[in-house]
């Protein structure tokens, strides 16, 4: 039934992790387009899994490259890569191009950031990078930068003079502001900030698994009160034991639609279509990853060595089709399910882009 639904992924990957080029970027921490594989099985599985579109991340999130120009390289790499890919991969650039995806049987694409440090002190980089055809920019990631706290770091600052300049900046450019990630003043005084709606496209619900990734009810109710958008993501934050699972995933969808209505609630992933398939050998080298993530200050709190970052049971091409599967054994009408899986995102769309 998957098929007769427009399904957007608010925050993901595109990827094929058992690729030599991303299991070795993965093992080293090395994060960056020039190491992703769209492959022939990457391409076939986002077909298969009924994918209409998804957000990926580009530019720099974390590391020792120079945020700016390896922002603009890896802008450069994606153009290339959908260029490659002209049959399958279309870029979105407004809330149309979704449902024009979706009628040419193509994945659309949306360029999207998770950390705002690229825009550094010059704030006419906002408009440069819409109109390289960057459509989100997250304020911050895990760890603090010039425009507000992320979620682990400790001072809960909120949002800094410049941060909302850039906010500010966002808004007249008609771009997502993303407060994924953000700290919870950080996201409140964004929220408060903005004159375009706001999103949080991959986040849990604090109110059943109490760490910094998931967020409030409060910051939950004035994202969807402001007319904005929240993804649910399939990460361990979502238990307490770190070993999500896809009954956890529906428990955070359901608080957040009963929190937020069902109109602002949407699923962001932040793992890949194609699954892992040696999970063994995968586990083997989890360890050294949390340990090399904690090691440079941008690991989060419930990362430990024997979580997986993705829900084992809701992973692979049948991730969508089995969230439907469970939101329908649970009642949900399927009006309710069709937003959930990509129209509220595309509503979302429509009132910022």
């Amino acid at each position: 039934m998957t098929r007769d639904l427009t399904i957007v992924n608010a925050l993901g990957i595109l990827d094929n992790p058992n690729a030599e080029r991303s299991r070795a970027a993965a093992a080293r921490l090395e994060p960056g387009s020039d190491f992703i594989t769209i492959d022939e099985r990457t391409i076939a599985d986002a077909h298969a899994s009924g994918l209409t579109a998804i957000t990926i991340t580009l530019g720099y999130t974390v590391g020792d490259v120079e945020p700016y120009a390896h922002t603009l390289h890896e802008i450069e790499t994606w153009d290339r890569l959908l260029a490659e890919h002209p049959d399958d991969l279309t870029q979105v650039l407004e809330a149309g191009d979704i449902d024009r995806a979706r009628a040419e049987g193509r994945v659309g694409v949306v360029y999207g950031f998770q950390n705002g440090l690229a825009i550094g002190d010059d704030l006419d980089r906002v408009a440069h990078f819409q109109r390289a055809g960057v459509r989100v920019i997250q304020l911050t990631y895990n760890q603090a930068n010039h425009l507000g706290d992320g979620s682990m770091a400790p001072g809960n600052r909120g949002l800094t003079p410049y941060g909302r300049e850039v906010v500010a900046a966002l808004n007249d450019a008609r771009m997502m502001v993303d407060l994924s990630h953000s700290g919870e003043r950080t996201c409140l005084d964004a929220i408060a900030a903005s004159r375009t709606p706001v999103s949080i496209n991959h986040t849990g619900c604090r109110a059943i698994v109490d760490v910094p990734r998931n967020k409030t009810d409060e910051e939950l109710r004035l994202v969807a009160d402001g007319g904005g958008f929240v993804g649910i993501y399939f990460m361990p934050f979502l238990s307490p034991t770190g070993h999500a699972t896809a009954a956890d995933v529906v428990a955070h969808l359901e608080h957040a639609i009963d929190v937020c209505g069902e109109d602002a609630v949407g699923i962001g992933t932040d793992g890949t279509v194609t699954g892992i398939d040696d999970l063994d050998g995968y586990r083997a080298t989890l360890a050294e990853h949390v340990a090399q993530r904690a090691a440079a200050g941008v690991g989060a709190a419930g990362e430990r060595a024997d979580t997986l970052p993705f829900v084992e049971d809701l992973r692979g091409v049948e991730q969508f089709h089995r969230l439907v599967d469970l939101l329908e054994q649970r009642g949900h009408s399927w009006s309710r399910i069709e937003k959930v899986m990509g129209r509220n995102f595309v509503e979302y769309a429509a009132r910022v882009w």
